[in-house]
């Protein structure tokens, strides 16, 4: 009888696990694409400097990024990384913009965060079928820093992080396919 109490909670939680939804980390992408190539990235950022005199100019912005997308498609696994005569998909991409927009003041009206964003026009091409699988003119990867205080962080560690979380989006957009 104890065992038959017992058998009972795990033949629930079985069927429970078994009809409830799960998180998956198989791809959404047709089993025929199994390569990536990543052009390199054009820059279009008209690079300036803002009302307040800070320069807007981050140097090889363009390669950090790609850097940043091979190595994110490379963890991710679902995609090799190749050259582009053998690739299945190619990511075509370009730097529209980069923005720093104040996010939070003191007392005192200083800022005392920023965010920055990121923007590129990407094309992702199936060289097999020779047309665009996706385009997006606007994505954008942030991130936010502040300037004092124990949080501080440099502004180049910020653009850093954007690129970071521009990686992660697109790999999430091209895998996962939502």
């Amino acid at each position: 009888m104890m065992k038959k109490f017992l058998q009972l909670p795990l033949v629930l939680i079985l069927a429970f696990v078994s009809i409830s939804c799960g998180y998956t980390v198989s791809s959404t992408l047709p089993s025929r694409l199994k390569t990536l190539h990543v052009e390199l990235f054009k820059n279009s950022i008209n690079f300036g400097e803002t009302n307040d005199g800070h320069n807007l100019y981050f140097p090889m912005l363009e390669v950090s990024a790609r850097n940043a997308i091979v190595n994110r498609f490379l963890f991710d696994g679902h995609l090799k990384i190749v050259d582009p005569d053998v690739a299945d998909l190619v990511l075509k991409g370009e730097l529209k913009s980069y923005n720093r927009q104040p996010l939070r003041y003191t007392e005192n009206n200083d800022v005392l965060e920023y965010r920055v964003q990121v923007t590129v026009a990407l094309k992702m091409w199936d060289a097999q079928k020779q047309e665009p699988m996706w385009e997006e003119s606007g994505f954008v990867g942030e991130a936010t820093y502040f300037i004092s205080g124990a949080q501080a962080t440099s502004e180049e560690s910020a653009v850093n992080a954007a690129v970071l979380d521009l990686a992660r989006r697109i790999v999430e957009r091209t895998v996962e396919y939502w």
